[in-house]
């Protein structure tokens, strides 16, 4: 008696091959241009790279870099919380300036009485307080003498 053969039947692939989609995507990059992009930076690598020292060589190229740095290294000290609130404060701020209308009432200057009466208004002197403290610290951060970017980041001295 004959014995039984064993015979799987692959299913039907229902889905591209992997070489399939591999065809259909160099053809994509070849139809949109990007092969050719890539063809012609990698056959001018010597020539670009020239143009970008070139560049990056120039002093407002290297004063844009260093700036950038500085705002990172500004920027990273900023816990987000305090980040997120401050952004927030000053958009709100700009929206109320914006949207300020004068009533009657403020028509013209307070005068002498007016003035005197702003000084002890508790809610002027509660708003303005923050921003005086602020100025009082930019202007001296203003004063002191400015070191190398790094040095006042990271506390070591760089000659």
């Amino acid at each position: 008696m004959a014995q039984r053969l064993n015979y799987d039947v692959k299913p039907t692939p229902t889905e591209p091959t992997a070489r399939e989609e591999l065809d259909t995507l160099l053809e994509t990059l070849h139809q949109g241009g990007i092969l050719r992009f890539a063809n012609d930076l990698a056959g001018s690598q010597q020539q670009l790279l020239k143009v970008l020292v070139d560049g990056m060589s120039k002093e407002g190229s290297l004063n844009a870099m260093q700036n950038l740095s500085i705002l990172g290294m500004a920027l990273s000290r900023i816990e987000p919380a305090q980040f997120y609130k401050t952004v927030f404060a000053f958009q709100s701020a700009f929206a109320a300036v914006g949207r300020y209308q004068p009533d009657d009432k403020h028509d013209e200057a307070p005068g002498v009485t007016g003035a005197y009466k702003m000084l002890h208004d508790d809610e002027l002197w509660a708003a303005l307080m923050p921003i005086i403290e602020g100025l009082k610290t930019f202007a001296s951060g203003l004063d002191k003498e400015a070191e190398k970017p790094i040095t006042a980041f990271s506390g070591k001295k760089t000659e």
